[in-house]
């Protein structure tokens, strides 16, 4: 799937993933994934389900990770546009473009986590869990970095 907006395109083909710019992201500028080693993120690329890439040109600016089963749940993670790109509406159009995808569209349960975007998850719909007495996890901090 590839969308246009201007000169940005969205672009779920892994084949123009540029590594180099999703790992400096990641491991130097996001809070969620600081230290993640190159491997692991070689890993976790190449099991993810569906990547959206953010295009300036052949330049990344910006991507998003959605793991899913296609019919009833789907997690989205390492949300992210670059900052000289911020404050355009990209992330709005990003996140509009993931949910809109057709195989997206019977998915029953949306789970992602964030510490300081809620305002943007808000305007697509996420809110807090609806039953988070039903909900459990499992999380160990340091595993990003083994």
């Amino acid at each position: 799937m590839e969308v246009q907006k201007e000169n940005y395109t969205i672009s779920t083909d892994p084949a123009r993933l540029q590594f180099e710019v999703i790992f400096d992201f990641l491991t130097n500028r996001s809070y969620w994934a600081t230290g993640i080693s190159r491997e692991t993120l070689q890993k976790q690329l190449e099991h993810t389900t569906l990547h959206f890439g953010l295009y300036d040109g052949e330049n990344q600016i910006g991507y998003a990770q959605v793991l899913t089963n296609f019919t009833s749940f789907a997690y989205l993670g390492n949300v992210f546009v670059l900052e000289d790109y911020r404050g355009q509406g990209l992330s709005k159009w990003l996140m509009a473009t993931i949910l809109g995808h057709p195989e997206l569209q019977v998915i029953r349960r949306w789970l992602l986590a964030t510490r300081d975007a809620h305002g943007l998850y808000r305007q697509f719909g996420f809110t807090e869990l609806t039953k988070p007495e039903t909900m459990m996890e499992k999380f160990d901090d340091s595993a990003i970095r083994r």
